[in-house]
């Protein structure tokens, strides 16, 4: 079993108030979920107006296919125009037996 996990901090110009930006981190996680087949969630700066953090994770069954998942899930974050990525972090999660 692979565990992946996508770290991404957004910026949003356009976002005026909590509820237009609540209207862009929506769309992003649920076409994520959707298209993707990952978990996902605003995890990070809920009080600012054009700030997010959000997370992406996912369970395979292969390393080469968790990774090709988040792949395709930074692209997708990447190729909307209204907004700014300005990080991007990979976590993972070892779960081989010590014994």
């Amino acid at each position: 079993m692979h565990v992946g996990a996508l770290e991404v901090e957004i910026h949003i110009p356009a976002a005026g108030s909590l509820k237009a930006k609540r209207s862009v981190v929506r769309h992003l996680i649920e076409t994520a979920r959707q298209r993707h087949g990952v978990s996902a969630s605003e995890v990070a700066h809920h009080d600012l107006w054009q700030r997010a953090g959000l997370g992406f994770s996912v369970v395979a069954p292969s390393a080469g296919h968790a990774e090709r998942r988040l792949d395709q899930v930074e692209r997708f974050i990447w190729s909307h125009p209204e907004i700014q990525v300005i990080s991007v972090t990979r976590h993972w999660l070892d779960t081989s037996d010590p014994d």
